[in-house]
């Protein structure tokens, strides 16, 4: 079993390699990360979550997002400057921006001070500001399943890999993410000491909510379509929150080798599966979705995820995932 997991890895990797060398000369020219932005002028975390501090917060990175979306325009790029329209509109609101090396965004979804119960999503591969709207969307119908009382954070805190490149195979992107994921909770903390934090983390974001684990001060990890969190085991994970894991029946992430491959330059794989029952995550029903489909409004997964977050049980998952 072992051997055959090693040769579908090595697959795996000589087909990242194959597609990363035929995609990378066509798509250099429009890669999100070679369009330029200024350096934001907010760059200290919030200092209070009360509403005047709040609006005062959103309305002075909205002035990040019209600088970058302006420089954008001056040139040429008139994808990231509408997208960076969009998300100036006065009724949104970001508690940071940065517009450089394909973007960072933290966006907030419904009443920050008010809120008691938050829920912050981590997206995976090929998330930045040109593909936004996916994260977005998410986390607008996260916000919704959770109804009042709550706020979401779509957290595009990290340069995340593309999906077919080495980058995605390997966890170094996920271990800047998780450095700057844990400095945003020790933030989050501070602004709302007593309300109840939990992570949501799909796919490649699950590798960096893995790293990020030890000791992060939440209540939930939730790890959707995770290809592994590069951990054999729950209690590898040191943490005190409670764990959840689970996978839609059509999500393609589950023909991914889950195994930890060591070469001398570096570590491909990201270890056990945490829907597998040796890993030992509370696994919860995710429907019959794809990669793509767990925030999709009504299905069990999203459900699940809203119960989770405000401290209910889900529904379990049907055995032998």
């Amino acid at each position: 079993m072992i051997h055959l997991n090693v040769c579908r890895l090595r697959r795996t990797l000589l087909a990242a390699f194959i597609a990363t060398a035929v995609a990378a000369p066509v798509t250099e020219a429009a890669r999100p990360a070679a369009v330029p932005a200024p350096i934001p002028a907010t760059a200290a975390p919030p200092q209070a979550a009360i509403p005047a501090a709040l609006v005062a917060r959103y309305a002075t990175v909205r002035g990040d997002i019209v600088a970058a979306e302006r420089m954008a325009a001056r040139h040429g790029h008139r994808w990231r400057a509408a997208m960076l329209r969009a998300m100036a509109a006065p009724e949104r609101r970001f508690l940071s921006f940065d517009g450089r090396d394909g973007g960072r965004a933290v966006e907030v979804f419904g009443d920050l001070a008010a809120a008691e119960r938050l829920a912050v999503l981590v997206p995976g591969g090929d998330t930045h500001v040109d593909k936004y709207g996916l994260l977005r969307g998410g986390a607008l119908r996260l916000h919704q399943a959770l109804g009042d009382r709550s706020a979401v954070i779509a957290w595009l805190g990290y340069h995340s890999p593309n999906t077919v490149s080495l980058a995605a195979l390997t966890a170094d992107r996920a271990d800047e993410g998780a450095s700057a994921l844990r400095a945003f909770v020790r933030e989050l903390t501070a602004l709302k000491p007593v309300a109840r934090i939990s992570l949501v983390c799909h796919s490649y974001g699950s590798v960096v909510c893995g790293r990020a684990a030890p000791g992060l001060d939440v209540a939930d990890i939730v790890l959707i379509g995770s290809p592994g969190v590069t951990a054999d085991d729950v209690g590898a994970l040191r943490t005190p929150a409670a764990v959840w894991a689970g996978k839609g029946s059509r999500d393609w992430v589950a023909h991914v080798p889950h195994i930890r491959l060591r070469l001398p330059f570096a570590a491909f794989g990201f270890g056990a599966d945490p829907v597998s029952a040796n890993f030992g995550a509370r696994v919860f029903a995710a429907g019959g979705g794809g990669h793509s489909d767990y925030f999709a409004a009504g299905s069990p997964s999203l459900v699940n995820i809203a119960r989770i977050v405000c401290g209910r049980l889900p529904a379990e998952a049907r055995r032998g995932l």
